[in-house]
């Protein structure tokens, strides 16, 4: 995998599941980190009923009450952070931080947001009490994980990705693991990271990022057999896009197959001219 790649799938920190119609670069790329418990999962119809609830309603506390005051603040920020309306997100989080000091969900959503706008420190503070508040809570040991590995400090990171996995009722596990296996690759880890792969691509077959992957280990390894497997399930999963298009077409070249081969590349001359695998293509740089 080249660095370059690395990057771009490291810069897209929004949704959480990847999504299950055409490839994107959001379906290749490592979404890393999801959206805080309390603002994910359906959260939009939660929100929604949320208001609906009367405040003065007998059957709810006041502690209930704050708490879902705080779950509506919860719910505005996580749409303005997948919009990255940072301002509107950031506002929103605050809000239902001072509503509910004790809410780990909304520390979470802080340290995403002060991740994506670059402020270290207040996402470390940010994430470090969410932490604290919840050291169970496997969405947050995940997203806490893919900050500490894009700030660095790959072998803490991998610590919280098996804490988030010790979760049996995680919706999500192949998330934390593909995670994870980016994260053994940051560090030279290949063993670890296929393992990691394999378990992501076992858990949720459907998982992009797992045989993107695991191509590319295997094709770097020159094990083409098993390389083809995961780049054709792939390719045959998801609407090609020019990196799936161009990691298929190493594949077929590093076979032998030349027709495959062709029929790809003009593919992607065709529907990706302007793009940094056409400009590879161009120049017959193709990393072997």
């Amino acid at each position: 995998m080249t660095e370059g790649f690395r990057l771009r799938m490291a810069a897209v920190l929004a949704a959480g599941l990847l999504a299950g119609g055409c490839v994107t670069s959001q379906t290749t790329s490592n979404e890393g980190a999801g959206l805080p418990p309390g603002g994910t999962g359906g959260g939009s119809q939660q929100a929604s009923r949320d208001r609906s609830t009367s405040p003065t309603s007998s059957a709810t506390s006041e502690p209930e009450e704050i708490r879902r005051r705080a779950r509506i603040r919860l719910e505005l920020a996580a749409t303005h952070y997948q919009q990255q309306n940072f301002p509107l997100a950031l506002q929103e989080a605050d809000q239902s931080v001072r509503l509910d000091a004790g809410f780990s969900a909304s520390y979470g959503m802080l340290g995403l947001i002060y991740m994506a706008i670059g402020d270290r420190a207040k996402a470390d503070e940010n994430f470090n009490r969410a932490i604290a508040l919840d050291p169970k809570d496997a969405e947050l040991n995940n997203n806490f994980g893919w900050y500490l590995c894009q700030t660095g400090r790959q072998q803490e990171a991998l610590a919280y990705f098996n804490r988030a996995l010790e979760d049996r009722l995680y919706a999500t596990p192949a998330k934390p693991l593909h995670n994870a296996g980016i994260c053994a690759l940051q560090i030279g880890d290949e063993a670890a990271a296929e393992n990691y792969f394999l378990r992501s691509f076992q858990v949720d077959p459907a998982n992009a990022v797992a045989m993107y992957n695991l191509a590319q280990l295997y094709l770097k390894r020159r094990n083409h057999e098993r390389a083809k497997f995961y780049s054709d399930r792939l390719m045959n999963t998801y609407q090609p896009n020019a990196e799936t298009l161009w990691l298929a077409l190493r594949v077929a070249r590093a076979a032998g197959n030349q027709d495959y081969t062709a029929q790809l590349a003009s593919q992607l001359r065709q529907r990706f001219p302007g793009s940094r695998e056409a400009e590879l293509l161009q120049r017959g740089a193709f990393g072997d």
